[in-house]
């Protein structure tokens, strides 16, 4: 059936008007821990393209974004390294209650740049023969804290505490490794293998998760994103097959 071409012009400018058969197209801003930088990149640019929206990341530490929320910024969802911030946040209604979930597990490694330094059980930690070991900052960013928690684990903390330095966040830890200035140091397991499940180069250990406090990474909506249709989709789309084999890839653990 043929449509005369004065109905047809209506119905295209029907078509065209705002949230006509289809969901208007909107923005959100994300701040994202340093550690999940690269997956959700990947993420993020599957989601513009099904979605239609767009995404604005911010990367850093769990423990600045936080201040930062509650000094005002604008962020509407927040993919933290731990399950502590986002449990505050809502608490102090900064984020939207019962918003927030886990979205992936983080794993611990003690890397460095060079082949052949760190050992497959990490026993140069115990021998000690390095000038420099980098950590994120403990009181900022939970890798931090995790590495300081393994090295108490091992009782190799008060031999260690004089050679640490210490990065503002987790992407700049690795930078001090991958630069030369520290030997070795602790990072997130996805800074440093690639999606085939092996290292990208350099020599690493995983560390054992009984030698520190599970990483369990909360996502949740901020006030700011609680009428924020991006900001929702894009929850939604964190818990999707797609997005889970992505996190997987970079050698996280899901929740059960």
């Amino acid at each position: 059936m043929s449509i005369k071409p004065k109905l047809a012009k209506l119905w295209i400018a029907a078509a065209l008007l705002p949230g006509a058969g289809m969901v208007q197209a909107d923005a959100v801003s994300v701040a994202v821990a340093a550690n999940f930088s690269v997956p959700m990149k990947k993420i993020s640019t599957e989601f513009e393209k099904t979605s239609g929206h767009k995404v604005a990341l911010s990367f850093g530490s769990t423990g600045k974004f936080y201040a930062q929320v509650k000094a005002g910024a604008p962020f509407e969802v927040l993919l933290a390294a731990d399950d502590e911030t986002p449990g505050k946040m809502e608490q102090e209604g900064l984020a939207v209650k019962d918003s927030r979930f886990t979205y992936a597990i983080g794993k611990l490694a003690l890397w460095s740049a060079k082949e052949a330094v760190v050992d497959s059980n990490g026993d140069i930690l115990k021998r000690g023969d390095f000038e420099h070991l980098a950590v994120a900052n403990p009181r900022l960013a939970p890798y931090g804290a995790a590495g300081v928690q393994a090295l108490q684990a091992l009782g190799v903390y008060d031999a260690i505490a004089p050679k640490l330095v210490q990065g503002e966040n987790i992407a700049q830890t690795y930078q001090f490794i991958a630069t030369g200035n520290a030997l070795l140091g602790f990072v997130a397991l996805s800074q440093v293998i690639g999606e085939d499940g092996k290292a990208k180069s350099g020599s690493a250990w995983i560390v054992p998760q009984k030698y520190y406090t599970p990483i369990r990474q909360d996502a949740v909506l901020l006030d700011k994103g609680r009428d924020k249709t991006a900001a929702v989709e894009l929850l939604k789309f964190l818990k999707t097959p797609y997005a889970a084999r992505i996190i997987q890839s970079y050698g996280y653990g899901l929740p059960k």
